[in-house]
């Protein structure tokens, strides 16, 4: 398990010009950041989630939230000017990007969708993302994410 493995995400990433650093872990299901986290031994608040939602007309999008976060839906709404936000179901999640629930990376997805960054990433020097793979991070500066995602900056964080 000490080979990274080459998938879309880690594909564009390298076609971008993006410098990453691979870090894989075992994957627990439903542990989510909290698991990936405490297997890199980094603060889950730099673990960055890819969660992919849906408009009222649905419209996929994604949002990249804190790992410690949740995503306010009606915040986001509010911000995006949307009548209602809510998160897509793992298939539907899984048909919009190509990857698996819990493998999802914003990076090489399947479709291009509109990428929403909780605004506060930005204050980190370093975050760890799924590179395309349950059980595997890629980690990168947000300045890098920005720059090949251009995502909106949004404030929409609730406590977990």
């Amino acid at each position: 398990m000490n080979q990274a493995p080459e998938t879309p995400a880690t594909k564009f990433l390298r076609a971008a010009r993006v410098p990453f650093s691979s870090h894989l872990y075992a994957y627990e299901e439903h542990g989510g950041t909290r698991v990936s986290a405490r297997e890199l031994n980094v603060d889950e608040h730099a673990v960055v989630k890819t969660l992919v939602f849906e408009n009222e007309r649905a419209v996929p999008l994604i949002v990249l939230m804190h790992g410690d976060r949740k995503v306010s839906a009606k915040e986001l709404a509010r911000q995006i000017g949307c009548k209602k936000i809510e998160p897509c179901d793992p298939d539907t999640a899984n048909r919009h990007t190509g990857f698996l629930v819990g493998g999802t990376s914003p990076f090489g997805t399947k479709k291009k969708m509109p990428i929403y960054l909780e605004k506060s990433i930005l204050d980190l020097s370093l975050i760890y993302i799924n590179g395309g793979r349950r059980g595997f991070l890629v980690g990168v500066h947000p300045h890098d994410l920005v720059r090949v995602l251009q995502p909106t900056a949004v404030s929409v964080a609730l406590d977990k």
